[in-house]
C-alpha cells in the first residue's frame, strides 16, 4: 500500500505541467539601442519606451517564447537634428513601430538563440538574436544582439559627404523582468 502510494505521488510530481507565465516587465533598465556606422561617424541612439514580453518557466528557468515593441520615434542619439533625419529615413510617420515575435527560442543554460520575425519599415523580415538570461532572486535580465540589412527593409543608406552608411544596422537590448 505505501509503495503503490509513493508511486502515485511521484507520477504526479513528474506529470505536472510546467508553471509558463508571462512576466511582467520591469520599464525601468529596460532599453534597445541601435548603431549605424559611416566611415567618418559612428550614430548611437537608445529608446528607454521598448516594450518586452516573454513567457517563461521561472521554476526551470526555462524561456519559452518573447517579443518586443518599439516606437521608432522614441530612439534618441542625444542630437535632434540627426535623430529627425533618421526619422525621414526610415519614413517614421509611415512606419511608426518595430515589433519582433519569436517562432523559436532555443536556450543551452544563459544563452539563448531565439529566432523570430522583425517588421521594421512595413517589412517583415526572418532575425536571429544572441542573448543571455540572468535569474537572480525575483527577477530576470536578458541582453541580446541582432543585426539587420538597411536595404534588406527597403531603407535608402544615407550617406554624408556622399559616402553612404554600412548597410548593417546593430540592435542591443536589455530587457527586465520582476518575477513576482
Amino acid at each position: 500500500m505505501k509503495t503503490s502510494l509513493l508511486f502515485l505521488v511521484l507520477l504526479g510530481l513528474t506529470s505536472a505541467p510546467a508553471q509558463v507565465t508571462h512576466l511582467k516587465q520591469q520599464k525601468e533598465g529596460s532599453t534597445m539601442t541601435y548603431r549605424l556606422v559611416h566611415p567618418l561617424h559612428h550614430v548611437e541612439a537608445t529608446s528607454k519606451d521598448v516594450v518586452y514580453d516573454v513567457q517563461a518557466d521561472a521554476t526551470t528557468k526555462e524561456i519559452r517564447s518573447v517579443s518586443g515593441w518599439v516606437d521608432v520615434t522614441t530612439f534618441d542619439s542625444g542630437n535632434s537634428n540627426r535623430d529627425s533625419h533618421a526619422m525621414e529615413v526610415i519614413d517614421a510617420i509611415s512606419y511608426p513601430e518595430a515589433k519582433f515575435e519569436s517562432t523559436d527560442v532555443s536556450q543551452k543554460g544563459d544563452s539563448l538563440i531565439v529566432k523570430g520575425k522583425l517588421t521594421f519599415h512595413g517589412v517583415t523580415k526572418d532575425v536571429v538574436a544572441l542573448c543571455k538570461a540572468s535569474w537572480s532572486e525575483g527577477k530576470l535580465e536578458v541582453d541580446g544582439a541582432f543585426d539587420v540589412s538597411l536595404t534588406a527593409f527597403s531603407i535608402d543608406r544615407p550617406s554624408l559627404l556622399m559616402i553612404p552608411v554600412e548597410d548593417r544596422l546593430s540592435f542591443s537590448l536589455v530587457a527586465l523582468f520582476l518575477l513576482n
